[in-house]
C-alpha cells in the first residue's frame, strides 16, 4: 500500500521502518526533516506539507502528542484533510481526548475519508519488536482496510467500538499502569524507610499474587534509582489529565486514579517531566523541592 507517516519519535521512527520493510511505499513528513533522514536512507520519500503526503497516500498513520497536535496535523493550514482524495484514511495511533477523536472522524467523513484511532500499549520495546497492542475506534471496514498495516506494527489489534472507543481503551489502560506504577512507589517507599533491600523485597513480590509487569519493570528502576530510562512523565501526565476531564465530564468517580494523578502533579512541579515515571517514588521521599528530582 501507499503508506504516510507522520510522527518519527522514539515510537514513530521504528513503527515506519516495520512498514517499509514489509514492502509498503512509505512517505513521511516531519516538522524537524533531520528526523525523517534514517527513513529516507532506507527509501521513505519526504514530503513538504501533510497535505503533500495526503495526496499521496492511501492511508496516513500519525503518532504524535496530544489532541492538539493531531487536530492541527489534520485540519490546520497545509493539513491532511486539504490533501485526502475520497476513500483516503486517517490511522491516529496517538493518545488523545476521546472526544477530539470523534471530531475528527465527523469532519473526515463529510469528505468522504475514513478515520481510525488506534492507540497502542507497549512503549518503545513494543514499538521495536513490533508487538505493541492496538485498540480501535472507527468503523469495520476502515479498520479491514488497514488491518494488513497494523499486523506489521502490533501482536493484537482489538476493534473496541466507534470513533473514539480506542482512546476510551487507552484512558483506561494508563490509569491501571499509572495507578499500579504510583503503587509500586508506595511499597518501595515503605520497604526503604524499614531500611531493607529493595532488590529482595521486589524479587520476593514477584514471585506472589503482587507480581505483574509494572512491579517487574518499575520496581527495578526504583530500586536501581534509575530515573532516566523509559518513557517521560510528563507524557503520562498528559494522559491523567485526559481522563481526569473524562471523569469530569462523565462523572464518574475515580479515586484512586485522583490521588495518582495529585501525584503526578506533584513530580511535574518537583521539575520531574522529563524523567521516567518511576519518579512517582521520590515524590514520596523527604526533603524534595522543586527542581530537585
Amino acid at each position: 500500500m501507499k503508506v504516510g507517516f507522520v510522527g518519527l519519535g522514539v515510537m514513530g521512527r521504528p513503527m515506519a521502518g516495520h512498514l517499509l520493510a514489509a514492502g509498503h511505499e512509505l512517505a513521511v513528513w516531519a516538522r524537524r526533516p533531520e528526523s525523517a533522514a534514517p527513513l529516507a536512507a532506507a527509501g521513505a520519500r519526504l514530503c513538504a506539507t501533510p497535505a503533500e503526503l495526503a495526496r499521496s497516500c492511501e492511508v496516513v498513520i500519525s503518532v504524535v502528542t496530544a489532541s492538539a497536535d493531531v487536530e492541527a496535523l489534520a485540519l490546520g493550514p497545509d493539513g491532511l484533510i486539504e490533501g485526502f482524495a475520497p476513500g483516503g484514511i486517517h490511522v491516529d495511533m496517538s493518545t488523545i481526548a476521546p472526544g477530539s477523536a470523534r471530531k475528527l472522524a465527523a469532519r473526515y467523513a463529510q469528505k468522504g475519508i475514513g478515520w481510525l484511532d488506534a492507540p497502542v500499549s507497549g512503549g518503545e520495546l513494543g514499538a521495536r519488536d513490533a508487538t505493541l497492542a492496538i485498540m480501535a475506534g472507527g468503523e469495520a471496514d476502515v479498520l479491514a482496510r488497514v488491518r494488513p498495516l497494523l499486523a506489521c506494527l502490533g501482536k493484537t489489534v482489538v476493534h473496541i467500538g466507534p470513533a473514539g472507543a480506542g482512546q476510551v481503551a487507552k484512558a483506561c489502560n494508563q490509569m491501571i499502569m499509572v495507578n499500579a506504577i504510583q503503587a509500586c512507589a508506595e511499597a518501595m517507599r515503605l520497604a526503604g524507610a524499614h531500611g531493607v533491600d529493595l532488590h529482595k523485597v521486589r524479587e520476593a513480590l514477584l514471585g506472589g499474587s503482587a507480581g505483574s509487569r509494572v512491579l517487574d519493570v518499575m520496581g527495578d528502576r526504583m530500586a536501581h534509582r534509575d530515573f532516566a530510562a523509559g518513557i517521560q512523565s510528563r507524557l503520562h501526565h498528559k494522559d491523567f489529565a485526559i481522563l481526569m476531564e473524562e471523569a469530569r465530564q462523565l462523572g464518574a468517580p475515580l479515586p484512586v486514579a485522583a490521588q495518582t494523578w495529585q501525584q503526578l502533579n506533584a513530580l511535574m512541579a518537583l521539575g520531574g517531566g522529563r524523567d521516567d515515571t518511576a519518579s512517582l517514588l521520590r515524590v514520596l521521599e523527604p526533603g524534595q523541592s522543586p527542581g530537585s528530582v
